[in-house]
């Protein structure tokens, strides 16, 4: 049982993280939610279409100027507290890597810290004990946050993101941070090249079998685009097919930025498998 937040979702039960950027500069939509009242919008329209869990994050992943922390908490924490207000019932996510960061969050009321560098600043995992929050444990491949791999290789590419992830989530739970509140993530592209992405999505199922919740942050990534060979804006089937394959190996938590058709992929993979009926069951019984 997953449970973050007020929520508790069975292990069956797919579940979607909406990306909120709260940067002038992320790769995807180049700020389009960096001001307030576009990112109320984007979160009320992300829990309309089926997101249990919203990912607030104030720092573009990749290269670009420097976000110091006060700055980070100056995009975050406000509007965290913001979406608290309005969607009481919304698991709230804060996608960071600096325990100061976390630490305000969680004041704030963040139910879940999305670490995407794989535990760089360890004094975050004790932040979720402290406040009693979930925790994302990510394989970064030891990169420094805003960095990007360069010829990085690994004897076991699976070998190794297990040997981080469940490291990480033992840790945190021998920090104190609640065990059905630990998620494990593979980090597409971070730390990876993209036949290291392609790799861990194929072996997905080896990380499920951990028991630990499979967090995948798929949603127009590079690894996505070099494999077809296509822009930013034009990565969203070639997302929509990895999380079909993700989802069909076991995978529970998707962060993305098209809900909608995400929530569509999800559900038709879970009647196939027979963890879910179809909406409407007419055909062949009229």
């Amino acid at each position: 049982m997953l449970r973050l937040g007020k929520r508790e979702f069975d292990p069956h039960e797919p579940v979607i993280m909406a990306i909120v950027n709260r940067t002038p500069d992320s790769f995807y939509d180049q700020g389009a939610t960096f001001h307030d009242k576009p990112a109320l919008a984007r979160v009320q329209q992300a829990v309309s279409e089926g997101a249990a869990i919203i990912d607030i994050g104030g720092v573009k992943a990749g290269p670009g100027e420097e976000v110091t922390a006060e700055e980070e908490a100056r995009r975050t924490v406000g509007f965290v507290a913001e979406v608290r207000r309005r969607f009481p019932d919304v698991i709230i996510s804060v996608d960071t890597w600096r325990h100061e960061v976390g630490e305000a969050v969680c004041e704030a009321g963040a139910d879940l810290l999305n670490d995407a560098w794989g535990g760089v600043d360890p004094r975050l995992a004790e932040v979720a004990a402290r406040y009693g929050v979930g925790l994302v444990c990510t394989h970064a491949g030891e990169s420094e946050p805003r960095t990007r791999p360069h010829r990085i290789a690994y004897d076991d590419v699976m070998a190794d993101i297990l040997r981080v992830t469940v490291g990480l989530a033992e840790r945190a739970v021998s920090l104190g941070v609640p065990r059905e509140s630990v998620l494990i993530d593979p980090g597409h592209d971070f730390g990876k090249n993209t036949r290291h992405s392609l790799e861990a999505t194929r072996r997905l199922g080896e990380m499920v079998a951990t028991g630990w919740p499979v967090l995948v942050s798929l949603s127009n990534k590079d690894f996505v685009g070099e494999t077809l060979d296509k822009p930013v804006m034009e990565r969203v089937v070639g997302t929509l097919a990895t999380t079909a394959v993700s989802a069909w190996l076991g995978a529970q938590v998707y962060r993305v930025h098209e809900v909608a058709e995400t929530r569509q992929v999800l559900d038709m993979v879970a009647s196939i498998a027979g963890h879910r009926p179809p909406a409407v069951a007419r055909r062949g019984l009229a």
